[in-house]
């Protein structure tokens, strides 16, 4: 049976441009992947408010400025080297498996 969860390469710290939406053309960093529903959160994107209930730590409640997920397609990783975002190829080392730019080879993995 095959499964319907989407794969990706991404990673957590990945430096990933935004390529589709309102937030189209920003960076930032990985902070979460939830790969069961294709989605990411980036660091400073897709700000919202959110408003919380009161609590111990917060007894006043009130509302909090929070990233949300984003689709998986709609970001790019970045490339240091290429100065674009690219797509992520595998090469196999050591029997190893590593990320790379598909176009100029650069690896994203230590």
């Amino acid at each position: 049976m095959k499964d319907n969860t989407p794969r990706t390469r991404l990673k957590v710290n990945d430096n990933v441009v935004v390529v589709s939406g309102t937030e189209r053309g920003k960076r930032g960093k990985i902070l979460k992947v939830f790969r069961e529903k294709g989605r990411v959160i980036v660091e400073g994107i897709n700000k919202r408010n959110k408003f919380v209930r009161p609590t111990q730590e917060n007894p006043k409640g009130g509302s909090v400025n929070i990233e949300f997920p984003i689709a998986l397609s709609n970001v790019m990783v970045f490339c240091e080297k290429c100065k674009k975002p690219v797509r992520l190829g595998i090469e196999i080392k050591d029997d190893v498996k590593i990320r790379v730019c598909k176009k100029c080879g650069k690896s994203f993995d230590k």
